[in-house]
C-alpha cells in the first residue's frame, strides 16, 4: 500500500456528524473550559458590570485583551459610553459573585465589596487579578459585540492561594492537581 492509500484509509467522513443547530453548537463550545470574569465600569452615578466568560488576551505589545458581549446587553452600552472598563478575574470562592452579575434586573453590586482603580473602574475584592482598560475597538459579530481593550494597569489580590473560577460543560468546575505535580 502506498502512503497516499494509507492516508485515505485513515480519513473519516465527518459530514454525517455535522448537525449544526444552536443546542449542538452550545454543547460543543461547552467542552472548552474557560475562566470567569466580571467586566465592570462606572458611569459617574453607579458601578456597572456583567459576568463574562468570553475573555482572552490578544497582544503583548501593545497589551490588548478582548471580550464578547451580547449585542442586546443593557449594561455594556453604559460602560461603552465611558470609554473604559475593568476586567475582574474571579476566584473559585467567587461563584456567587459570578451568579449575581449574570442576573438581569437586579442590583448586581448588592453586598459586593469593591474599590475604585486608578483608572476609575470598579475592582471587586478578592479577584485573582484585575485589568484597567480603555476601549480600543469594537466589532459586530452575529449577535455579539467583540470589544478590544488596551490594558493600562494591572493589579492582583494580596492572597493568590485560591484557584480561578472555571466553567466547563455548563457548570462551575474545580482544577485538579496540575500534571507533573506531586501534590
Amino acid at each position: 500500500m502506498t502512503d497516499n492509500n494509507t492516508r485515505s484509509l485513515q480519513r473519516r467522513d465527518l459530514t454525517e456528524h455535522a448537525v449544526l443547530n444552536s443546542r449542538s453548537f452550545r454543547d460543543a463550545l461547552g467542552l472548552y473550559a474557560s475562566g470567569i470574569t466580571v467586566i465592570a465600569g462606572h458611569d459617574g452615578d453607579e458601578p456597572l458590570g456583567f459576568t463574562c466568560q468570553s475573555f482572552y488576551s490578544v497582544s503583548m505589545d501593545p497589551p490588548l485583551i478582548s471580550f464578547s458581549v451580547m449585542a442586546t446587553s443593557s449594561t455594556y452600552p453604559r460602560i461603552r459610553s465611558t470609554g473604559k472598563f475593568s476586567v475582574n478575574v474571579l476566584s473559585r470562592a467567587q461563584q456567587s459573585v459570578s451568579n449575581q452579575f449574570a442576573q438581569k434586573g437586579t442590583d448586581k453590586w448588592s453586598g459586593i465589596a469593591w474599590s475604585m482603580s486608578g483608572g476609575r473602574n470598579p475592582v471587586i475584592e478578592g479577584t485573582l487579578t484585575w485589568l484597567d482598560c480603555e476601549i480600543a475597538a469594537e466589532h459586530r459579530a452575529g449577535d455579539h459585540i467583540i470589544v478590544i481593550g488596551q490594558v493600562l494597569a494591572i493589579g492582583a489580590c494580596d492572597d493568590h492561594a485560591d484557584e480561578p473560577l472555571v466553567y466547563f460543560r455548563g457548570g462551575y468546575r474545580h482544577l485538579n492537581t496540575p500534571l507533573g505535580s506531586t501534590g
